[in-house]
C-alpha cells in the first residue's frame, strides 16, 4: 500500500515586509520533510505577484531541497501576464503549478481572458512542460450551480491536464468520503489530497468560512465555544481535532494531507509528530 501523500502549503509575506520574513518559517517546515510545499501568489496581484511567488518557490527548491508548487490565479489577469509569469517559472526550474481560476474581488477587476481554471489549464499546456494541479471543493464551489455542475468543471479540469488534485479545507470527513465516491463515479482517477486546516483562533475560523463555505459540525462548534476564549486552549484543542481529522482520514485510505499551515511551522511540528507513524513518514 502507497503513504499518503503529505504537503503544506505557506503564502508570501505582505508587500510591506521583508522576504527573509518567511525564511525561519520555511527552514522549520522543510525540516518535517513533505512531499511538497506549495506557495499562494503574492499580495497584491499582478506579474509581481507572480515574482513573489516565484522567488519563494526557487528558495523552496535550491536552499532547502523541497519541491514547490507555485499557485497561479487567472481571472484577473490576462493571457500576457500569465505568460510572464510561465516564463519566469520556468526561468527558476519552477514546473509544478497549482492552476486557479482565483477569487473574485473588487481590488482586482476581471480581465476577461480567463473565466474558468479549465482555460488556464489548456494555456498553460500550450506554454512549457508543467505539472498541473487544480483545486476541488468537497462541500461543493460556493458559486457551483449544482454539485452536478460543480463536479462536470473539476472533471473538465483533470481531462484538460490536472493530473493532482487539492481540496478546499473542510471539518467534517463525511464530506470528504462522499465528495471521492461521486468524483469515482464520474471517471476522475488522479490523487485527490485533503485539506486540512488546523484553527488555532477563532476569529482565523470566521473569515475562511466566509471564503470558502465549509460548514462547521457540532463537534466543531462545541469546541470553539469551549475553547475559543483562551488562545494557548484553542490551538491546543485545534491541533487535536485536526490531527483526529488525519488519523481518521488515513485510516479510510485517503490519497494524501496537504495541510492548511499559515505560516505557522509549530502548529504543523506538533500535528506531523503525532501524525507521522500512521502515515508512514
Amino acid at each position: 500500500m502507497n503513504k499518503p501523500i503529505y504537503s503544506f502549503e505557506v503564502f508570501p509575506p505582505k508587500p510591506d515586509a521583508p522576504v527573509e520574513s518567511v525564511s525561519r518559517c520555511f527552514a522549520a517546515l522543510a525540516a518535517l520533510k513533505p512531499d511538497f510545499i506549495s506557495v499562494t501568489y503574492g499580495a497584491g496581484g499582478g506579474t509581481a505577484g507572480g515574482r513573489l511567488t516565484c522567488e519563494l518557490a526557487a528558495r523552496l527548491k535550491e536552499e532547502f531541497g523541497i519541491r514547490p508548487v507555485a499557485h497561479l490565479p487567472c481571472i484577473s489577469y490576462t493571457k500576457e501576464e500569465i505568460a510572464a509569469v510561465l516564463k519566469d517559472f520556468a526561468a527558476h526550474g519552477i514546473q509544478d503549478i497549482l492552476a486557479l481560476r482565483g477569487d473574485k474581488s473588487p481590488d482586482r477587476p476581471e480581465k476577461h481572458d480567463f473565466h474558468y481554471a479549465s482555460e488556464l489549464i489548456d494555456f498553460i499546456r500550450t506554454k512549457g512542460d508543467f505539472s498541473l494541479y487544480a483545486a476541488c471543493y468537497p462541500e461543493v464551489h460556493p458559486e457551483a450551480h449544482s454539485p452536478e455542475d460543480d463536479l462536470r468543471h473539476l472533471k473538465e479540469k483533470v481531462d484538460k491536464g490536472a493530473g493532482h488534485l487539492i481540496s478546499q479545507l473542510f471539518f467534517d470527513n463525511d464530506h470528504f468520503y462522499r465528495f471521492r465516491e461521486r468524483c469515482a463515479a464520474a471517471g476522475i482517477a488522479v490523487p485527490i489530497e485533503a485539506g486540512i486546516m488546523p484553527v488555532v483562533n477563532a476569529a482565523q475560523i470566521q473569515r475562511m468560512v466566509s471564503l470558502c463555505g465549509a460548514s462547521l459540525p457540532r463537534k466543531f462548534t462545541v469546541m470553539m465555544q469551549r475553547f475559543g476564549h483562551s488562545p494557548e486552549a484553542m490551538r491546543d484543542a485545534g491541533i487535536a481535532y485536526a490531527v483526529d481529522q488525519i488519523v481518521d482520514l488515513a485510516a479510510n485510505g485517503v490519497d494524501g494531507i496537504h495541510l492548511y499551515t499559515m505560516n505557522n511551522p509549530l502548529v504543523a511540528q506538533r500535528i506531523t509528530e503525532s501524525v507521522s507513524g500512521i502515515l508512514g513518514r
